[in-house]
């Protein structure tokens, strides 16, 4: 027997997420289907599936193929595959990129991903200079304090930024850039330089160098970085380390699908 959202009350959020994850998987195994085939599916009434129908059509996940007739994917699906490929695509070719980058200069490098209002790390390679490094795989750091984070603040959009950057930024060093105009003129020069670059701003004794990489479309996606201590990564170690990044950053780009003009 079906159960009757009317007769039970309405269903919850969770219920109702997971009633529609389940019509798009019907619709990925079938191709289509109709209404009562995938209220039986659910063990749903046809009007619990149909609001169900209307709410992923509204944002382009399912289409009706004819007027009152079956259902399929939607290109909204085409859309989100999209996004989860490209990252994964990144996180594959970029480990290839870092270990080849940290061969090369002797330093930790990573690359980060904007996520909300932080960077989150989804490659690293250790270098032979690095005795010891952290394991920055997974973790989330602020935009304003790291060269990663800079790097993706300085190209992102500026209604973007103003929407992720907190009211307040959090110092975590006495070095740690708090002063919102400050911030904002250092995010100019990054993006005319092509780089950005980080001393003791988020810890003690760590310096970071960082420059974009471009997708397909020829915006920044994600920003590569090399760190390491203070005493071995001295400014002057970072101005050299800009060209080889940038080249490395550049190869990506270009697996990606950026080929600029």
């Amino acid at each position: 027997m079906r159960n009757s959202d009317d007769a039970q009350g309405a269903a919850s959020p969770i219920q109702s997420v997971d009633r529609a994850i389940s019509v798009l998987e019907l619709l990925a195994r079938h191709g289509e289907a109709g209404i009562t085939e995938i209220a039986d599916e659910l063990g749903v009434h046809k009007s619990t599936a149909s609001r169900l129908l209307s709410a992923l059509e509204v944002r382009n996940l399912v289409e009706q193929l004819t007027e009152r007739g079956k259902y399929a994917i939607g290109f909204g699906i085409v859309r989100l595959a999209g996004a989860a490929t490209a990252r994964m695509d990144l996180a594959k070719l970029g480990n290839q990129t870092c270990q080849s980058l940290a061969d090369s200069i002797g330093e930790t490098v990573n690359i980060a991903v904007a996520d909300g209002g932080l960077a989150i790390n989804i490659s690293q390679a250790v270098g032979t200079a690095s005795i010891t490094a952290q394991n920055w795989t997974g973790r989330r750091t602020p935009l304003h304090a790291t060269s990663s984070g800079k790097v993706l603040l300085a190209y992102m959009d500026p209604d973007e930024r103003r929407r992720v950057l907190p009211d307040k930024l959090e110092e975590f060093t006495p070095r740690t850039t708090t002063d919102p105009d400050e911030l904002a003129a250092e995010l100019e020069r990054i993006a005319a330089d092509g780089y950005a670059a980080c001393f003791e701003e988020f810890e003690l004794g760590l310096h970071a160098v960082a420059v974009p990489i471009h997708g397909d479309r020829g915006d920044v996606i994600a920003a590569m970085s090399a760190s390491g201590p203070s005493y071995r990564l001295s400014r002057q170690r970072i101005r050299q380390l800009v060209r080889p990044m940038t080249e490395a950053a550049a190869e990506l780009s270009g697996q990606l699908g950026h080929f600029p003009a």
